[in-house]
């Protein structure tokens, strides 16, 4: 694809009966970078990427994934585009590569052993590759969940708020995921109602409100629409994530505060 943009949508709209739940909704994700849908509940960003995923028809608007038109081009957008829900859709009788084994298979893949094994590297997921899914901490699930939708190498990944209900550690461990997916070269749309995970992740940040976009930009875009900071002398106390990883040992997120 020529265009910069891996992701364009304008005008959308959707309602359900009387319920306006998106009202003309702009955007656009440049490839290889992520962009943070950040909402409330029921502002409407899971709808956003149901109609992007082709799950969901648009009531209007238009939108192009991948260069492809989602409302005529289903089938090419499917091909371009892996989409990760709220909950993770793993199989937990089977162990961690026997899943990524059979995404691979039914996508009809060479070599899906090989596949399974590099993802479970790329992940830090080897050690536990032969053990039932059903014993890993919610973080590994995520992972894993994460590694199989990208069987395929899909230049576009939606992540539907990926973090909900993990605990502090292993949502670091999908922060860091998804990181390495864009250092890859994947474009990635994230939603989420986490302020700090937009904060963490996003290239660019959009806040989507009551059906409609009302603000987009870099970070530090956002952070000049408030007055400017004023210099003061405070104490510095430890956070509660500093006592945390004190305690259970972990990574060090001071350079990232």
């Amino acid at each position: 694809m020529t265009t910069p943009n891996a992701i364009h949508v304008q005008g959308l709209e959707k309602s359900y009966g009387d319920v306006n739940v998106l009202r003309g909704v702009d955007f656009e994700v440049v490839r290889g970078s992520i962009f943070a849908l950040l909402g409330s509940n029921g502002a409407g960003k899971t709808t956003v990427i149901r109609i992007l995923s082709t799950l969901l028809k648009a009531d209007a608007g238009t939108a192009t994934v991948h260069g492809f038109d989602v409302a005529t081009r289903g089938a090419d957008v499917r091909e371009s585009i892996s989409l990760t829900g709220q909950f993770a859709a793993v199989d937990e009788i089977l162990s961690g590569r026997e899943n990524l084994v059979l995404i691979a298979k039914l996508r009809h893949l060479r070599n899906p052993g090989a596949i399974a094994d590099g993802l479970l590297a790329r992940f830090s997921l080897t050690d536990a590759g032969a053990r039932r899914v059903s014993t890993y901490s919610g973080g590994m699930r995520r992972r894993l969940d994460i590694a199989m939708s990208l069987i395929g190498n899909p230049p576009v990944v939606f992540l539907d708020e990926p973090t909900t209900g993990l605990d502090p550690q292993a949502r670091i461990e999908v922060w860091d995921a998804v990181k390495e997916l864009a250092g890859q070269g994947t474009t990635v749309l994230l939603t989420t109602q986490y302020l700090d995970e937009a904060e963490q992740l996003a290239d660019r940040i959009a806040i989507l409100h009551e059906g409609r976009i009302i603000v987009n930009g870099t970070l530090a875009e956002l952070k000049k629409l408030l007055p400017p900071a004023k210099v003061e002398y405070v104490e510095k106390q430890p956070r509660l994530e500093d006592v945390f990883f004190a305690i259970v040992g972990g990574k060090d997120r001071e350079d990232q505060a």
